[in-house]
């Protein structure tokens, strides 16, 4: 299974560069998995686009909110509680110096075994806990 994270949910969101290596991800017939944080990210990440960056209208912004709520209700994406995976994600971030919130992908990536990101930091890390890492650029 595999977990994909908010730098490559949000790429996808946002359809930003790449966003359809993402898309073929989220269409597979299995679902992909994530932590509830995902849902805080890929939002904020839409706020950004709208108010401090106004490169969408509130109009937009609200439209990809729902559409990114759309696949968690409709189980493209699966969601876990992040608190399951918080003791081993503050050990992963003490040991590869990740932030907590990506730590928690990555001991959720652990557990299922494979890693959908478009961050390079996090893929490198990945790679060292022997996670399979599907990386979009």
């Amino acid at each position: 299974m595999i977990v994909i994270d908010a730098s490559s949910l949000a790429k996808y969101v946002l359809h930003e560069d790449n966003w359809r290596d993402v898309g073929s991800f989220i269409k597979m017939k299995r679902p992909l998995y994530s932590i509830d944080h995902i849902v805080k990210e890929v939002g904020n990440s839409i706020w950004k686009h709208c108010y401090l960056r106004k490169v969408i209208s509130r109009e937009e912004a609200l439209k990809l909110y729902r559409a990114l709520m759309r696949l968690f209700q409709t189980k493209a994406i699966i969601i876990e509680s992040e608190e399951k995976y918080l003791n081993t994600a503050m050990q992963i971030g003490l040991d590869y110096g990740a932030t907590l919130y990506d730590s928690l992908y990555l001991a959720q990536a652990q557990e299922y075994g494979e890693l959908l990101t478009s961050d390079e930091r996090q893929t490198k890390i990945a790679v060292q806990l022997n996670i399979r890492v599907h990386f979009v650029t």
